[in-house]
């Protein structure tokens, strides 16, 4: 006999609300540097990178992998991304299938707009760092899972 498990109990619908929620309490912050969230995650990785070899670019390829998402979905988001002079798309000289991703100066002087908005986002969790660093590990452990799965499932 098997027991029903109640949604608040379920990790899946407690993961779904969380993200929706946290995407939510974002909105305001991101809404003054004109950003929406997916566009947010672009940025930040962008940012990140910038410090590595900022002349060469990040592909499309690396974004992906890095956000979990195919190239249907993040070439528009970066399409509009371009739109709003943040970066530039360029085909690589060395492989014109790879599309290089660099940022405009318009793109890294946002950055600087940008820098309160993980502290701001980690003092409305109301959380001890403790509790934050072991509820995103666990997280993480989650979606390595999880990815796993889909690509053992794609084989």
């Amino acid at each position: 006999m098997s027991k029903k498990v109640s949604i608040e109990d379920a990790l899946c619908f407690n993961l779904y609300t969380a993200s929706r929620l946290m995407t939510q309490v974002y909105r305001p912050y991101l809404k003054k540097i004109g950003l929406t969230y997916p566009q947010f995650l672009v940025m930040t990785l962008l940012w990140k990178a910038k410090g590595k070899d900022s002349d060469k670019g990040t592909t499309v390829k690396e974004l992906g992998t890095r956000l979990y998402l195919d190239s249907g979905t993040l070439t528009p988001l970066l399409k509009r991304l371009e739109a709003m002079e943040l970066l530039t798309r360029k085909r690589s000289t060395h492989d014109e299938r790879e599309v290089l991703i660099t940022l405009s100066r318009k793109g890294i002087n946002l950055e600087k707009k940008s820098e309160s908005i993980p502290m701001e986002m980690f003092c409305n969790l109301n959380l001890t760092m403790d509790s934050f660093i072991e509820i995103r590990d666990g997280v993480k452990e989650v979606l390595a899972n999880l990815h796993d799965k889909v690509n053992e499932d794609k084989n």
